[in-house]
């Protein structure tokens, strides 16, 4: 089963474009996950029969939102974070209601629950960071709320390089968005938690970093782009048992982000 996620800045710019089609056509994903859509889905005009397709619309409209598309039904469908979680963690600030975003969409399977997200940016004048500092501990209370009942797997543009390997000018960019103590802190807190990310696999296996020129001619091979995308997983064990629908191991998954992925090789018992 081959599962991806893509930052595409505005799926209508994509889709009018030809390459969201043309992607889909050539890699023929099982679950495709989307951040910041820009779109509600009654604004997008695409014809995919093989998918179903779950969205998660920001109020604003143009404005951030995230949607699954996926060729498996799943047997629930959980927009944003619960009330008492939003509540607690206090998601409002200046510059709006993170929950009226569409920041987080999760889909229930037989055998896990799969989550996208498009975490809040901190800003250029950091002045997000408040909320930053909020939003991954809220996040994470949610992802370990569900890992209680089956395994976790999530995704997404979480807007944080975590070590400087992830940069290819981390002593420059130290302190800026995306770079600074807060946000690497919360990226900590989702490893301590248990989950592992398959972007710093990848990094360590191919001995260089995301943001060396051997990784980025490879990248620009596959296709151009701009950032980087985690996946997490967590389970009780390191064989993660999928739903029954699978049949077959998982082989080939592709962490994607703004037209730019990385593929790595995955494999879990079922």
């Amino acid at each position: 089963m081959k599962l991806y996620s893509w930052n595409v800045n505005g799926i209508r710019a994509v889709i009018k474009k030809g390459a969201f089609q043309a992607f889909l056509a050539k890699h023929e994903p099982d679950i495709l996950c989307l951040q910041e859509t820009k779109a509600n889905s009654g604004q997008v005009e695409v014809d995919l029969p093989e998918y179903e397709e779950y969205w998660f619309s920001a109020k604003k409209k143009g404005y951030s939102g995230t949607a699954i598309f996926t060729k498996e039904t799943p047997i629930s469908v959980i927009e944003g974070l619960p009330l008492e979680i939003a509540k607690k963690y206090q998601l409002q600030d200046g510059y709006g209601d993170t929950t009226e975003e569409g920041r987080v969409i999760t889909l229930e399977f037989e055998g896990l629950f799969l989550s996208t997200v498009y975490t809040p940016n901190a800003k250029d004048d950091l002045s997000r960071i408040p909320m930053r500092s909020s939003w991954d501990p809220a996040y994470l209370e949610f992802l370990s709320r569900l890992k209680k009942q089956k395994p976790v797997i999530f995704c997404g543009d979480l807007n944080v390089a975590h070590t400087e390997l992830d940069l290819a000018r981390p002593k420059e960019n130290k302190g800026k968005k995306g770079f600074t103590a807060e946000e690497r802190a919360g990226f900590d807190a989702y490893l301590k938690e248990g989950f592992s990310t398959r972007s710093a696999s990848l990094r360590s296996q191919r001995g260089t970093t995301l943001g060396g020129r051997t990784l980025q001619k490879l990248v620009r091979e596959i296709l151009a782009g701009e950032s980087i995308t985690f996946w997490r997983v967590r389970s009780s064990s390191l064989s993660l048992r999928v739903p029954e629908f699978t049949k077959k191991l998982w082989g080939q998954t592709t962490v994607l982000s703004h037209s730019n992925y990385l593929i790595f090789k995955r494999k879990i018992k079922v």
